[in-house]
């Protein structure tokens, strides 16, 4: 599969202007700071389920997310714990729900908890529990949610899951059996675009390890990728010709390149350079202006699967090395 994007040699090196948007800062501290909505649960609710897992024990996990409306997820906890754990906080892939409650088990037989955050509106999920996105934003969009609610940052799709996720890594700082200043957020693709917002919206953090990001130079990416998901931009410019302008107005508030500038924790990036859907100058973007310290591993002749299994072996010996490190108690929350 040949390159379509820029070489190694010069993503290294690629550092485009890329204008934080007015009131990006703001804007935020407005979101999260919004009360739940009037009738909604306010604590996250935890049920244990019989996954047939004797080493494992899993909880079917609802936080309320934007708005208050519930947010679901899978938390696996290792069944022998005596202290409180360092915990993963997992964001999923486009179109991707929680899914099965024993199908991702590597942090957890690692000795970690792990929540995986089911995306509102995508994918499917066991037991029933999917989480609708019941804020869907004004018709004329295209299908898919990259374009949803576009016309304002505040009626756009990814206010409320960036919200959500924010709100599930504040509910795994208040689980009893979770050490709070041993978080770490990741995900993969979408999953990836979501931990670098965590990452800029949540302080104190312990690591971020966006792989193949993502929502990242929303506007280059829109322009060379020629896959989905960002094709969705194109597709909905290609019918509202005089929107351009404000339409990248609006995803400049959810690019991972500016909520990356806000970043302090520690992170490991993974980039893939033949990767057509979230093309690696684009990730290089986000990479090159993450504020904390941070470290990437780059799959030169690899496409969108990124490093796989060998990309998980890097992040386990990172995450024990960082968690090392680190001494338990109270994070730094200021």
């Amino acid at each position: 599969m040949p390159s379509a994007d820029l070489p190694l040699a010069e993503c290294l090196t690629y550092r485009p202007e890329l204008p934080l948007p007015d009131g990006f800062d703001t804007f935020w501290a407005d979101t999260l700071g919004e009360a739940p909505l009037d009738g909604v649960p306010d604590k996250p609710r935890y049920k244990r389920i019989d996954s047939g897992l004797a080493q494992v024990h899993t909880y079917d996990v609802s936080v309320p997310g934007y708005g208050g409306r519930p947010v679901r997820g899978w938390l696996h906890m290792p069944a022998r714990a005596t202290e409180p754990l360092g915990c993963v906080v997992e964001f999923l892939g486009y179109g991707r729900g929680r899914g099965l409650p024993h199908e991702q088990l590597m942090w957890a037989c690692a000795g970690y908890a792990h929540l995986i955050m089911d995306t509102r509106g995508q994918g499917w999920s066991a037991a029933g529990g999917v989480t609708a996105d019941t804020d869907a934003g004004a018709a004329g969009t295209v299908p898919g949610f990259v374009t949803r609610g576009v016309e304002s940052p505040e009626t756009h799709y990814y206010r409320r899951v960036f919200t959500d996720a924010v709100r599930c890594v504040e509910a795994m700082r208040e689980h009893p059996e979770v050490d709070p200043a041993r978080i770490v957020v990741t995900g993969f693709s979408q999953g990836g675009g979501i931990a670098l917002a965590v990452s800029g919206l949540v302080p104190g953090l312990a690591g971020v390890m966006p792989d193949v990001p993502f929502l990242c130079n929303i506007p280059r990416a829109a322009r060379i990728a020629g896959v989905p998901p960002y094709t969705e931009i194109a597709a909905y410019l290609q019918l509202y010709r005089d929107r351009t302008e404000s339409v990248f107005r609006t995803l400049a508030y959810f690019d991972g390149a500016h909520h990356a500038t806000r970043a302090t924790a520690p992170a490991l990036f993974s980039i893939a350079m033949m990767d057509e859907i979230c093309p690696p100058s684009t990730c290089f973007t986000a990479y090159h202006r993450y504020a904390g310290p941070k470290d990437v591993r780059v799959y030169e002749f690899n496409g969108h699967e990124g490093g796989a299994e060998h990309h998980r072996a890097e992040q386990l010996a990172w995450v024990r090395s960082l968690f090392a490190g680190l001494p338990s108690g109270q994070a730094d929350r200021s």
